[in-house]
């Protein structure tokens, strides 16, 4: 199984049918900012899509935070904002810990990151039509499900 984690499109799309086209998912995690999209995004892709909301969401019906099995794995996906992802991750694994989690996936600053703290996959796949990182390159993860329930973790660039 092959899942495709977004953050931060904000509306634009310029980029995802280029990113769907490469990684041809089963599934998408969409760590928010979609900004009404996700309705849109789940059509193109033709595959399940889940979202969680952004600081620039105002859709009720989106969760602000969601806890997802996959595999043999417990994964907290969230924002950040609420966690000051900006600055470090401690909350944000603390609340994954509290989800029995351990993985912990989030957007919000736009900028990628794959590390491992306190036993937990820390993962933020950045933004594929908005990066802030240097260099600026557009960024994405990809999930790598085997049969034995294991998940491998990359960050992509376009």
């Amino acid at each position: 199984m092959v899942v495709l984690v977004i953050s931060d499109t904000h509306g634009h799309h310029e980029n995802l049918q280029q990113v769907l086209g490469r990684v041809q998912p089963d599934m998408i995690y969409h760590l928010g900012d979609v900004e009404g999209c996700d309705k849109y995004i789940e059509k193109m892709a033709g595959c399940p899509l889940y979202v969680v909301r952004g600081n620039c969401d105002f859709n009720p019906e989106l969760p602000d935070d969601l806890v997802l099995e996959l595999g043999k794995h417990r994964i907290f996906l969230t924002h950040g904002h609420r966690y000051d992802v900006r600055f470090h991750n401690q909350k944000l694994i603390r609340q994954a810990k509290l989800r029995d989690c351990d993985m912990a996936f989030y957007g919000h600053t736009h900028c990628p990151e794959l590390v491992y703290e306190e036993d937990v996959m820390v993962l933020n796949p950045g933004s594929i039509t908005q990066p802030r990182q240097e260099g600026r390159r557009p960024s994405y993860a990809v999930l790598q499900v085997d049969d034995q329930g294991e998940i491998t973790a990359n960050i992509a660039y376009l």
